[in-house]
């Protein structure tokens, strides 16, 4: 009996790392197809940026209803619906390809709306189980690491295999993205059909039924509360970090980094190292994540973070450096300012930043843990709101000026590492 539970739950842990790759393929998804309603829009930013938009604000709206839906019908039955949410979304994407001009654009945004809310729903399954299934603490953290590496492997090869099926992205029509879109219904549709047979049972950590009674919320946890605004603020650090710091390089301006040549290539490839090192970064805390708290690993990271954006704000483009950036096929040394080397040093940091959060958040919730969940992805809009602040503050004040945003943000999660994070609130019955 005790084999049967154990296989159970190394099948179920399998099925959750999937699921983590399969939500940044989704996300992933929307930059290479955005470049291209970019070209169809002459050139807008705003436009190709749109779909990535859409993404994150879906969790807005479906944040809450996926921690009741979870809570209602279990992860797999949640799983499920999220992954067939997902095909539908892709779906209208493809469907979006067949009608011209701004009635297809609608379409699509409407499509990659959709795809939110599937990200939005698997995330709410993957972070918590595994959580559960590691028995919480130290382990359960590794295992959202170790989840975290796949999802940001995947979220690394996407637009490297979306590039090699439709090349030149700028120069591509939408029926050129085809091939993709037949490949993502197909993979949304094997993954349902398999998850589907796969033996995956909730589990009992946390575990709520029809008789189970909510005196509380997880509002009513100190600690809870606290972090929803750490999540809101790290995913906002996460993206307003390596996005400014494209526009900065790419800018061949005064204001800019002073890059000469192609700016905007080494921009990307600047910004693509940072992503790398977020792998390298959550791939290697995976190993010593079950020995190291959680609490200690935040409280590191932040301080180093601090001291890599504070360096950068003042060193600036006072000298140059060489650094290897990925291309995506291969590593080449290129000559930036020394603020975007440190910046780009900040992706080891960040690597380990939502796993920790997470596992500090929902640490001893017990039943309140599926509602908490849903709390928490509705929170990842921080990565839409922040980092158009941040730009705001660029536009009127210069781009490293604009780095007081993700350092007040990372200084906040040193304070919940520090302090915000101690449950408080113990006397609040949880079984």
């Amino acid at each position: 009996m005790e084999n049967k539970k154990q296989n159970g739950s190394i099948i179920a842990i399998i099925t959750m790392m999937f699921l983590y790759a399969m939500i940044s393929f989704v996300t992933n998804l929307a930059a290479p197809i955005g470049v291209i309603w970019k070209g169809a829009f002459e050139g807008s930013n705003t436009v190709g940026m749109l779909g990535n938009m859409m993404n994150f604000l879906a969790y807005l709206f479906m944040g809450i209803p996926a921690g009741k839906l979870l809570t209602k019908i279990g992860y797999k039955k949640t799983a499920l619906a999220g992954i067939g949410t997902g095909f539908v979304g892709v779906l209208i994407q493809f469907i979006s390809g067949s009608i011209s001009g701004t009635p297809g654009f609608v379409v699509y945004l409407l499509g990659a709306f959709i795809s939110g809310f599937c990200v939005c729903m698997l995330n709410t399954v993957v972070n918590p189980m595994l959580n559960l299934l590691g028995g919480g603490g130290n382990r359960g953290n590794q295992l959202n690491l170790i989840g975290g590496t796949l999802n940001s492997l995947a979220g690394t090869l996407t637009p490297l295999f979306v590039g090699a099926l439709i090349g030149d992205a700028a120069k591509a029509s939408f029926s050129d993205v085809n091939p993709v879109m037949y490949i993502a219904m197909a993979v949304f549709a094997a993954a349902f059909i398999v998850l589907l047979f796969v033996p995956i049972q909730d589990p009992e950590m946390g575990k709520t039924g029809a008789d189970t009674v909510f005196e509380h919320s997880a509002w009513s946890f100190r600690h809870f509360v606290l972090g929803t605004i750490a999540i809101f603020v790290y995913v906002g650090v996460e993206v307003g970090i390596p996005g400014t710091l494209i526009f900065y390089l790419s800018d061949t301006s005064e204001a800019g980094g002073g890059l000469t040549g192609n700016a905007a290539a080494i921009a990307g490839s600047v910004a693509a190292t940072y992503w790398l090192l977020m792998l390298i970064g959550r791939f290697g805390s995976s190993f010593f994540a079950s020995k190291v708290s959680s609490k200690t690993m935040m409280t590191c990271t932040t301080t180093v973070a601090m001291i890599l954006i504070v360096l950068a704000m003042l060193l600036g483009k006072s000298s140059q450096v060489s650094m290897p950036v990925f291309t995506g096929s291969s590593f080449e040394m290129v000559t930036v300012p020394v603020a975007a080397l440190l910046l780009v040093l900040c992706g080891l940091c960040t690597s380990i930043m939502w796993a920790s959060i997470f596992n500090l958040a929902t640490e001893g919730l017990g039943k309140y843990t599926a509602a908490a969940s849903g709390i928490f992805m509705m929170m990842v809009v921080g990565g839409g709101v922040l980092p158009l602040i941040q730009n705001f503050i660029a536009d009127n004040a210069g781009y490293l000026t604009s780095y007081i945003i993700p350092l007040a943000g990372v200084a906040y999660m040193c304070y919940y590492a520090l302090i915000g994070s101690k449950n408080v609130n113990k006397d609040i019955p949880v079984d």
